[in-house]
């Protein structure tokens, strides 16, 4: 989902206003789960009376602040991120930052990424004693196993520890995650889930011209993964699980959506797949919609939005029983769910669903039915009422502090 695809909506009307800071490296029109997320909690934020000051590296050199009513945008230098090149890596900025916010102090920064950027951020907001959050959205330390460097995911697992505790709060977006993060030093974990466009993903979005062009035909399954075509992604299960439904199903077709340092070999490598590359807006709540079964075997989300995004598309979805699939979907009411990193299961699981119509209709229906509950502004509301309590608390400690003194 695209910056062009976030619009303003109008939530009631909060108790109190906030001027928020939010530190991020990624942002919309930047296509990935974290900036879409904050491009909805800000749009959020604003339309219930909060300011936001977003703090983020320039996308490009011709990259302009954007002003809008109680939006402020600050641009800081940046640098790509190795095999990321379309994403950028804040460089470290904590004297601007602090000369920033001693000249006009924030109510509370909210720092969303855990690069020099935000570390220059949590080390400006302690300087001048202001509440800091943080959200915990990327599996940093997980993916190192996927990129040859399995050996660095102790120490970078220490530094998102050491980078998280300097925070008043860290906002994970499932329960599960909390407890694993616990369970690895992390304090101070608080819930807040994520949402999901239902007007945007909607079975309504099914499109026949689509499927033509799949070459599919009315009653054949299209299976579909969505997604950066890359190793931690876990593509080559998605592979395995489609060959064993094609031999079921010889009609089948497997159309993967996204773009990585892996599309090239493999779409060398697997030239019966449709590889329709990067979609966003009502193209992509399209191919998600023209699908029957989606196939989600990651194993490094925080979260997985495309999880949701499928569920409200009205497929029928087989993933691993963690994370959004985990809090979402009920076994074999809404979609399937197989044991954590049980590949043989996995495939198993989907093949089995391939020719069966009924449950694969069922499911998706069913999954329709939980994602309408999932709507955005009680999303913003939540996160808002976890700032305003850490706002109010941070104030009284101010209080009570200058009273001792």
């Amino acid at each position: 989902m695209d910056g062009a695809d976030i619009v303003l909506q109008h939530y009631p009307a909060a108790v109190r206003k906030m001027r928020v800071a939010m530190v991020t490296e990624t942002y919309p029109p930047e296509i990935n789960g974290v900036a879409m997320t904050m491009g909805r909690i800000v749009s959020g934020l604003q339309a219930r009376g909060h300011t936001v000051q977003l703090i983020r590296p320039r996308q490009h050199p011709g990259d302009r602040p954007l002003v809008q009513p109680l939006f402020e945008e600050v641009l800081q230098r940046g640098m790509p991120i190795p095999r990321y090149d379309a994403l950028k890596l804040g460089l470290p900025a904590k004297q601007a930052l602090m000369r920033l916010w001693a000249k006009h102090r924030p109510d509370i920064v909210h720092v969303v990424t855990e690069g020099p950027l935000g570390w220059s951020a949590l080390g400006a907001a302690s300087r001048l004693k202001l509440p800091v959050t943080t959200d915990f959205h990327t599996n940093f330390h997980s993916y190192s196993a996927h990129y040859g460097v399995g050996w660095l995911k102790t120490p970078i697992t220490a530094y998102l520890r050491k980078f998280h505790n300097k925070a008043l709060s860290t906002l994970v977006p499932t329960e599960s995650l909390r407890r694993e993060l616990e369970v690895l030093g992390f304090r101070n974990l608080e819930v807040v889930a994520r949402g999901v466009d239902t007007a945007l993903f909607n079975p309504q979005r099914r499109s026949t011209a689509m499927r033509q062009d799949w070459g599919v035909k009315d009653g054949e399954p299209v299976a579909l993964s969505v997604g950066r075509l890359a190793p931690e992604k876990n593509l080559p299960l998605v592979l395995r699980a489609y060959q064993l439904m094609r031999e079921l199903q010889p009609r089948l077709r497997l159309v993967l959506v996204g773009d990585g340092p892996e599309r090239t070999r493999l779409a060398r490598e697997n030239p019966e797949v449709i590889f329709a590359g990067m979609r966003t807006g009502e193209d992509l709540a399209a191919h998600y919609a023209s699908a029957d079964v989606f196939l989600f075997p990651s194993m490094t989300e925080t979260y997985g939005n495309v999880t949701v995004e499928a569920m409200a598309s009205g497929l029928a979805v087989v993933a691993y029983d963690y994370a959004a699939a985990q809090q979402h979907i009920r076994h074999h009411q809404n979609g399937v769910l197989v044991p954590f990193g049980a590949a043989d299961d996995y495939v198993q699981a989907a093949a089995a669903l391939v020719n069966d119509t009924v449950r694969i209709r069922a499911f998706g229906k069913n999954a329709r039915a939980v994602t309408e509950k999932l709507d955005w502004s009680c999303i913003v509301a939540e996160f808002e009422q976890a700032l305003l309590r850490l706002t109010d608390d941070a104030q009284a400690q101010l209080i009570e502090t200058h009273a001792v003194a």
